[in-house]
C-alpha cells in the first residue's frame, strides 16, 4: 500500500517590505512550510477567507491595514490560527499590549530568521494541539454542552470558583474540553478584562521554558537581541493558564512553585526581582498523584495546584450529552464546508451512544467533520461513520424512534445501554457489587437500586461482599 505523503504546513506572511516578504519566504520553504505571502492587512484577509492555514506572520506597523487589524479579525473569524507579530523596536510596548489580546509571540526588527524559526515551530504544536477544542454555545453553560448531572456540577463548581484567585486544576482526559473550563473561569472571574494567557507545556521545547514563562533579558543567550516579557509577566492582572502542566521538566516545578508562594520571578539573564498577580488555572490529562508517587512530579507543587480540583468526565460517561453534540457539530460543519447534512440515523445514533470515545469529544468531532464532507446525502448513515460498529443490543424500533423523536429516543436507548453496561461489569466482576460499583464509578447503594429496577439482582447468585476491594 503507498504511503500518504504528510501536507507542509502553510504559513501566512502578512509585511509591506518586500525584502522582509522575500527572505521569510525562501527561509521558511528551505524549511519545509509551504508560505504565501502579502503585502498588507486587507490582502491577508482576503487570502485567509479562500485559503486554509496553520499560522500568521505579520508586520505590525503596514499601510492600508496593520498587524493589530489582522490579529483581531483572526481571533473573531479563525480563534485557533495563531498570529505571530513582528515589530521594530520602538514599537515594543504594542506588540506586547497584541499579545495580551491573544497574539502568540513576537520577534522584533532586525530579527536572525533562525531566531524565528522555533517561535514559529511552538506556534505551530500549539495550533495542532488546539486546533479540534470545541466552542460551543448551544445546550450547556459557559459554552460548554451538556446537561448531564455531572456536567451541572461542573457547572456549579465554575461559578462558585470563578471570582477567586484560588488556583485551579482542571484534570481530564485528551479531548475532555479542560480548556472550555480554563476560559469559563477568567471570563466570569474579576479578570475577565485583563488578560487570559494560555501555554501549552506539551508544545514547548525543555530548553525554552524558562525564557518562556519568565522572560529574558537582552543578551541573556545567543539570539536574545532584545528583553523580552514571559508569559507570568504578560498575564499580570489576569489569568495564566497552563495546559498540560504535567509535562513541566523538574527544576521549572521548582521556579513554578516559588512564583506561587510569593508571586515574584526574575527574567533570565536579569537581575530585577518582578511581582506578577496572576490566577493560576492549570490542567493535566496525567494522574498527577501517580506522577508525583513515580517521582516525575513534585509533591509540594502538586499540592499548591490542587486547592480547587475540577475532573471533567470522558464522553463515554455522560452519553446523554452526545445527540447534542452531535446536533452541534453538524450545524457547525454545515457552515464551514456548506453542506446540508440534517442529522443521522437512529442507528448511527444507537452505534455513538454506544462508542467508547476514547479520544472523547475531539474524536466526535473528527468523526462529524469527515462524515459531513464525505456523506452523498442529506442524512449520516452507519456507513458514514468508519471506526464505530453496529451495537449488539436490540435497538428502539426504527418506526418507533421516528414516532417518538430523538430526545425519547435517546432516553429509552440509554436505559437499555446503561442495564446492559451494568450486566457486563457485573459478569466481569463475578457479581461482587463492591468492585462493580467501583469500575462503574456509582455509589454501592446506587447499583443495587439499579440491579433492582432493571431485574438483575438475584440474591443466590450476587456477591455482595462488602470488604472486597
Amino acid at each position: 500500500m503507498d504511503r500518504a505523503i504528510p501536507m507542509p504546513k502553510r504559513i501566512l506572511i502578512v509585511d509591506d517590505e518586500p525584502s522582509i516578504r522575500m527572505v521569510l519566504r525562501a527561509h521558511l520553504k528551505r524549511s519545509g512550510y509551504a508560505v504565501t505571502a502579502a503585502e498588507n492587512g486587507a490582502e491577508a484577509i482576503a487570502l485567509l477567507r479562500n485559503e486554509n492555514f496553520h499560522l500568521v506572520v505579520s508586520d505590525l506597523k503596514m499601510p492600508v491595514m496593520g498587524g493589530m487589524e489582522v490579529l483581531a479579525h483572526c481571533k473573531d473569524t479563525y480563534p485557533g490560527l495563531p498570529v505571530i507579530l513582528i515589530t521594530a523596536h520602538g514599537t515594543v510596548d504594542s506588540a506586547v499590549e497584541a499579545i495580551k489580546n491573544g497574539a502568540q509571540d513576537y520577534v522584533t526588527k532586525p530579527f536572525d530568521t533562525d531566531e524565528l524559526l522555533p517561535i514559529i515551530e511552538m506556534a505551530l504544536r500549539t495550533e495542532e494541539k488546539g486546533r479540534s477544542t470545541i466552542h460551543a454555545d448551544a445546550l450547556g453553560r459557559f459554552k460548554i454542552i451538556g446537561q448531564t448531572t455531572r456536567m451541572k456540577k461542573i457547572y456549579s463548581m465554575i461559578e462558585k470558583v470563578a471570582r477567586s484567585p484560588t488556583t485551579v486544576l482542571i484534570t481530564g482526559e485528551s479531548g475532555t474540553g479542560k480548556e472550555l473550563v480554563a476560559h469559563a473561569l477568567h471570563d466570569n472571574s474579576d479578570r475577565a478584562a485583563a488578560p487570559f494567557i494560555q501555554v501549552n507545556c506539551g508544545a514547548i521545547p525543555e530548553s525554552l521554558f524558562e525564557s518562556e514563562l519568565f522572560g529574558h533579558e537582552k543578551g541573556a543567550f545567543t539570539g536574545a537581541v532584545a528583553s523580552k516579557p514571559g508569559k507570568f509577566e504578560l498575564a499580570d492582572g489576569g489569568t495564566l493558564f497552563l495546559d498540560e502542566v504535567g509535562e513541566l521538566p523538574k527544576d521549572m516545578q521548582v521556579k513554578l512553585l516559588r512564583i506561587l508562594q510569593d508571586g515574584k520571578l526574575e527574567r533570565v539573564g536579569g537581575v530585577r526581582t518582578l511581582t506578577v498577580d496572576v490566577r493560576l488555572v492549570a490542567a493535566t490529562n496525567r494522574v498527577l498523584e501517580t506522577e508525583v508517587d513515580e517521582g516525575r512530579f513534585r509533591k509540594d507543587l502538586f499540592y499548591r495546584l490542587n486547592v480547587i480540583p475540577i475532573h471533567l468526565p470522558p464522553l463515554r460517561d455522560r452519553s446523554d450529552d452526545i445527540p447534542a453534540l452531535v446536533d452541534h457539530f453538524v450545524t457547525k460543519f454545515n457552515k464551514r464546508l456548506k453542506t446540508e447534512v440534517e442529522g443521522l440515523t437512529p442507528d448511527a445514533l444507537a452505534a455513538m451512544l454506544a462508542h467508547n470515545w476514547p479520544g472523547n469529544i475531539r474524536e466526535l468531532e473528527n468523526l462529524i467533520e469527515r462524515s459531513v464532507l464525505l456523506v452523498d446525502g442529506t442524512v449520516l448513515t452507519m456507513a458514514d461513520l468508519p471506526g464505530l460498529t453496529p451495537t449488539n443490543m436490540e435497538p428502539v424500533n426504527i418506526a418507533d424512534a421516528e414516532e417518538m423523536g430523538l430526545k425519547e429516543y435517546v432516553r429509552v436507548y440509554t436505559v437499555k445501554l446503561e442495564r446492559a453496561r451494568i450486566q457486563r461489569v457485573l459478569e466481569e466482576e463475578n457479581n461482587n457489587v463492591t468492585r462493580a460499583s467501583k469500575k462503574l464509578g456509582i455509589s454501592r447503594k446506587s447499583l443495587q437500586m439499579k440491579m433492582k429496577d432493571y431485574g438483575l439482582r438475584n440474591a443466590d447468585k450476587t456477591n455482595d461482599d462488602r470488604s472486597d476491594g
